[in-house]
C-alpha cells in the first residue's frame, strides 16, 4: 500500500512531533504531515448497537484451540432499520492468546470471515476479516467485562485518530451442532488493522522490532499515560511478543519503514478498568492487584508525556461522559470505574503527583 504522507524524521525534532500528536489527540489529522485516504466503513459509523444472530458449529469450532485454527461455514443474519433480513454465509475460526485457553473462556474470541461479494447493502459493506470479542464464559460479570473493555477502545479514539475503532453488538449464537442451543450476550467487532492504518493514511510495519528513539514521542506519550489512566501493563511497543517474529505486544506499529512510527494499542481485558477474574498482576513491577498503576514509558519521552498531559484533562469529562451513557453496563460498574479514573485525576491534578508518577517512575532505555 502506497502512503500519501510526508517523512517526519526529515528535519524533524521532538517539538515538531508533539505539534503533530496533540493536534491527533485533538482529533485532527494535519495535511502538512499526512493525507488520510478514504475508507469507507459503515460498521464504524455509527455507535448503535448491532442486533445480530451467529448459526454456526460452535463445538466443533470451540474445540479448536491452537493459534493456527481453520475457518469453518457459518450464517450471520443481519437486519437493518426497514425490517429487511440479509443472511450472510460467514467463516468462523477461534483467535487470541489467553482468552484462547480452555482455563479462561469456554466461548473464546472469534474472528469473522466475510464474502466481500455479497456485503453490499448492509453493515458489512467493505469487510474482509474482522475480530469479534466475546462473553468468555456465560456469567453476567463477563458480559460486564466485554462493554467495559468496548468502551476502553472508545475512549482511546477520544485522544487520536491512531487508534481502532469498535462497533458493540448483541449477538444471539446458535449452535448448529447442538441442536440449536442459543444464548444472546454482549460482543464488539474491532476495526481491521489494515483498515485502521489507511484511514490515517499509513500502512501497518510488520518488523521484527523497533528502537524507543524510532516511534513518534506523542503518541508514544499518549498510549503510555493511556496505560497507565486504565490500570494496564500488558504491552510493548518495541518488541515482538515470545515466540513471534513481528512487533509487538498488544500494539500495532503504523507509519511507513522510512518514518514515522506510531504505536497503537489493543486488547484491554488484562487492565485495571476491567478487572477480569482471570487477569493476572504483573509482579515484575510491584502490582499485588490489577488495579494498581504503574507507569512503563520511557524517560525519552518526558517532554512528550508533559504535552499530552493537558490533553487527558481536557477530555475528563467526555470520559466520564461516555461510561455514564452506557446502557448496558450496570450502575455499580460505572460507579466503581469513574471512582477509578477520579484516582487517575486526582494525580493529574497535583504537580507533586505528575512528578513522582510520570517523570521520576519513567524507564531508562539502555
Amino acid at each position: 500500500m502506497k502512503t500519501r504522507c510526508t517523512n517526519l524524521r526529515e528535519g524533524s525534532n521532538i517539538r515538531r512531533g508533539v505539534v503533530v500528536a496533540t493536534l491527533l489527540g485533538l482529533g485532527v489529522v494535519p495535511p502538512s504531515w499526512c493525507s488520510p485516504q478514504t475508507v469507507e466503513d459503515p460498521l464504524f459509523q455509527s455507535h448503535d448497537r448491532l442486533t445480530l444472530t451467529i448459526e454456526a458449529p460452535l463445538g466443533t469450532i470451540f474445540r479448536e484451540r491452537e493459534q493456527e485454527s481453520s475457518y469453518h461455514p457459518a450464517v450471520l443474519i443481519v437486519g437493518d432499520s426497514s425490517g429487511a433480513v440479509t443472511r450472510l454465509d460467514i467463516q468462523l475460526k477461534t483467535r487470541g492468546n489467553n482468552r484462547l485457553q480452555r482455563s479462561v473462556c469456554a466461548f473464546p474470541p472469534l474472528r469473522v470471515r466475510f464474502p466481500r461479494d455479497r456485503t453490499a447493502g448492509t453493515v458489512f459493506r467493505g469487510q474482509d476479516r474482522l475480530k469479534l470479542v466475546t462473553h468468555c464464559q456465560n456469567r453476567r460479570e463477563y458480559e460486564q467485562y466485554v462493554v467495559l473493555e468496548y468502551l476502553i477502545y472508545r475512549t482511546f479514539n477520544l485522544f487520536t485518530e491512531a487508534s481502532f475503532r469498535v462497533r458493540g453488538a448483541q449477538i444471539t449464537y446458535v449452535d448448529t451442532g447442538a441442536g440449536g442451543k442459543r444464548v444472546t450476550k454482549q460482543a464488539f467487532f474491532i476495526e481491521e488493522e489494515e483498515r485502521m492504518a489507511a484511514r490515517n493514511g499509513w500502512e501497518i510495519l510488520r518488523v521484527p522490532g523497533v528502537a524507543p528513539q524510532e516511534v513518534d514521542p506523542l503518541q508514544m506519550s499518549l498510549v503510555d499515560v493511556f496505560q497507565y489512566m486504565i490500570g494496564h501493563t500488558d504491552y510493548s511497543a518495541f518488541v515482538s511478543e515470545s515466540g513471534r517474529d513481528e512487533c509487538c505486544h498488544n500494539v500495532k506499529l503504523i507509519g511507513t519503514p522510512a518514518g514515522p512510527v506510531l504505536p497503537v494499542p489493543y486488547d484491554f481485558d488484562g487492565s485495571g478498568v476491567v478487572s477480569a477474574r482471570y487477569a493476572v498482576p504483573d509482579r515484575r513491577f510491584g502490582r499485588r492487584s490489577v488495579r494498581d498503576r504503574v507507569f512503563r514509558g520511557g524517560c525519552l519521552f518526558r517532554e512528550g508525556v508533559a504535552e499530552v498531559l493537558p490533553i487527558f484533562r481536557e477530555r475528563q469529562e467526555d470520559v466520564y461522559s461516555l461510561y455514564r451513557a452506557e446502557s448496558a453496563l450496570q450502575a455499580n460498574v460505572i460507579e466503581r470505574t469513574l471512582d477509578y479514573f477520579d484516582d487517575f485525576y486526582v494525580v493529574l491534578a497535583d504537580s507533586k503527583k505528575v512528578d513522582r508518577e510520570f517523570m521520576k517512575s519513567c524507564r531508562a532505555f539502555e
